[in-house]
């Protein structure tokens, strides 16, 4: 009989998200998780004083971690000291890092919002009649602003700036590892969690593996947000690599049953190839 291995979930159950009932997706994971693993569920602020006795920590819908940025970064570091085993892996390189990865991949040419972080670089933005701007540390829309051109120069920046798209709508595409899982989208711009299933194309799926393949996170939970422009070009929004929120109520049986074995798979290659190290 295969070992059991012991996976510490961490997720804040009592979280209100606008649209979303973050609870109900991580109980629902949880449960189906415990057919190959044993399950200790625990508040991301205790995370640190109970990773030693589990074989992984892997971080879910805890939320926003600016709201304890502090003990969050004290995980960190004591999960990289004492050589605790984090899935996502704690090496990604899109939100988890912050949102220095929009101003890098504007920078690279990347199909981006385009992103600014400096008064001198806003000749690099397109004019339009409203730009959104917000804090590098920023989440679910915390601290988002929207302002006319001429207030730009009045910023002090160390922020994000970005012209305000017109878009038609977003589309949000999921991953484990590298593989992709399925893709909802949001056809009212005013209704951001208000979504249905979406029909990939083959240049959708090579827009959303670009970012996939620029993060070079080999295990893992990602989702990758886009717009789409009135002229029909997909622009990033956002690379979440650290506790996507994943909308499995509204994904077919089929689809959620798929997607649990894929996490179930990805967790026991993740425990294997740490284990080799």
């Amino acid at each position: 009989m295969p070992e059991r291995r012991r996976v510490l979930f961490v997720t804040d159950l009592a979280y209100q998200a606008r649209g979303r009932r973050y609870c109900d997706e991580d109980i629902f994971l949880t449960s189906r998780l415990r057919d190959g693993f044993d399950i200790g569920l625990c508040h991301p602020l205790e995370a640190a004083a109970l990773m030693d006795a589990f074989d992984v920590v892997v971080v879910r819908n805890s939320g926003p971690v600016l709201h304890y940025q502090k003990e969050y970064d004290a995980f960190r570091e004591q999960a990289v000291a004492r050589g605790i085993r984090v899935y996502n892996p704690l090496s990604g390189r899109g939100d988890m890092a912050g949102k220095q990865y929009l101003l890098d991949l504007t920078a690279a040419g990347y199909p981006v919002i385009p992103t600014i972080d400096r008064p001198e670089d806003l000749h690099l933005l397109p004019e339009v009649g409203q730009y959104a701007v917000k804090p590098k540390t920023g989440a679910d829309s915390i601290g988002l602003t929207f302002v006319p051109r001429e207030q730009l120069s009045d910023l002090v920046y160390d922020i994000l700036v970005q012209p305000r798209i017109d878009f038609r709508y977003e589309v949000s595409f999921y991953y484990v590892d590298d593989a992709f899982q399925y893709a909802l989208h949001a056809p009212d711009p005013e209704r951001r969690w208000v979504l249905e299933p979406y029909e990939s194309t083959d240049a959708d799926l090579a827009f959303a593996r670009r970012f996939i393949d620029w993060n070079t996170l080999d295990h893992g939970i990602q989702r990758v947000d886009a717009c789409r422009t009135r002229e029909g070009e997909l622009l990033l929004v956002e690379l979440e690599d650290l506790n996507p929120y994943l909308s499995l109520d509204l994904v077919s049986d089929r689809t959620r049953d798929a997607f649990v074995a894929s996490m179930a798979a990805s967790l026991h290659r993740f425990l294997e190839a740490q284990r080799r190290v």
